[in-house]
Parts: structure tokens; sequence; C-alpha cells
């Protein structure tokens, strides 16, 4: 993110909190605190996804041809022998913003720590589109297919191998949680 884009949102946010800790909430103060958590959120994601193609070029052949995208820039993961991970995101078709989702998962058995990441989501057909927003919540792992890509998986995609689905593009992982992965977290719309 640009200082000046920083800046401005601080600004926005601090703003935004002296109004409402003087009690001002009548006045669209709360639309104000969505929109400016919406668009902090769209920038993020943008963010994201040019982080994503410049340490994997190969992932800019397929966020490209994608008819929609599902952008997560920041999931939060912890716990020790229960795990809970939980952010928000932006589904974006024709490279436009059209609406805001958020990921929780909680999880049980061998695992522990501390770790956060963005995802991104490439959902390269109609019925998958279709599908997720059709349903009021959507679980990964039930209705579409869904492909994580690796490091070694990389080289190998291409739009030719994956034309049905949804591709999933894990970003920014720092810490270390043993037992992680995406399967049963559910996706809902904001």
């Amino acid at each position: 993110m640009s200082g000046f884009r920083v800046a401005i949102t601080v600004m926005a946010t601090s703003a935004l909190m002296n109004l409402s800790a003087c009690g001002v909430g009548g006045f669209g103060v709360t639309d104000l605190r969505k929109d400016i958590f919406r668009a902090g959120l769209s920038v993020d994601a943008t963010a994201t996804l040019a982080r994503l193609t410049a340490s994997e070029p190969e992932s800019a052949n397929i966020t490209q041809k994608a008819q929609a995208l599902l952008i997560f820039p920041h999931i939060i993961k912890g716990g020790y022998g229960i795990g809970l991970a939980t952010g928000n995101g932006v589904w974006r078709e024709d490279g436009k913003k059209q609406s805001y989702y958020r990921s929780t998962a909680a999880s049980y058995g061998f695992q522990g720590g501390v770790t956060s990441f963005g995802y991104v989501m490439a959902f390269m057909d109609q019925a998958s589109i279709d599908y997720v927003q059709n349903s009021n919540g959507w679980e990964v792992g039930v209705g579409p297919s869904v492909m994580v890509a690796d490091f070694g998986f990389m080289n190998k995609l291409s739009t030719t191998t994956v034309r049905k689905g949804i591709v999933v593009f894990f970003v920014d992982r720092v810490g270390f949680f043993a037992g992680s992965g995406i399967e049963g977290t559910k996706i809902n719309p904001l």
C-alpha cells in the first residue's frame, strides 16, 4: 500500500473513531465506517494479487483467465489442539469489486501454532461462480472442486489443464501452524 493511501486511511479511521467517541452515531457514521473498511479491504486485495503474481509468475496465467476471483488478503489462524482462523475478502468479476466475504474455519486434532496468510481463489467456470453466489454461505470441499496450487504444481498449471472448478493460491505465509489446510473453511457474504 502506498504511503499516501496509508496516511489517508489512518486519518480517516482516526477521524471516524473521534466522531464515534463523541457519540455522533446517527449521522451516517456507521455507513462511513463500513465504506472505509471496504475501501481498505479492496486496496489490500489488489496488493495481495500483485504480490501473488510477482512471487509466482505462473499464477498470473490462471488469475487472468479466471472468470472471478475471491481474494482474502489477511487470514489469522491460531490454536493448540483446537484451531481457529478468520479473515475478510473481496469478490471480483471482470476486474471490479462486486461484494465482500468472510472466511472462517475451526479445526481440532494434532495442530498448534500461530500463522497469518492470504489466499486467492480463482473461479475458472460459471458453474462454480453460480454455486457460490446462489448459496448463502459455502464450505470449501462441498460443491465445486477445489485445487490448491503449491510450488511444485505451479509450473504444471495452465489454462488448458485447469478449465473448471476453483484454484487456490496461498500468499504471504508468516509464522508456523502444524496441520494447516483450507478444506472445511466456511465462506459467507458480509
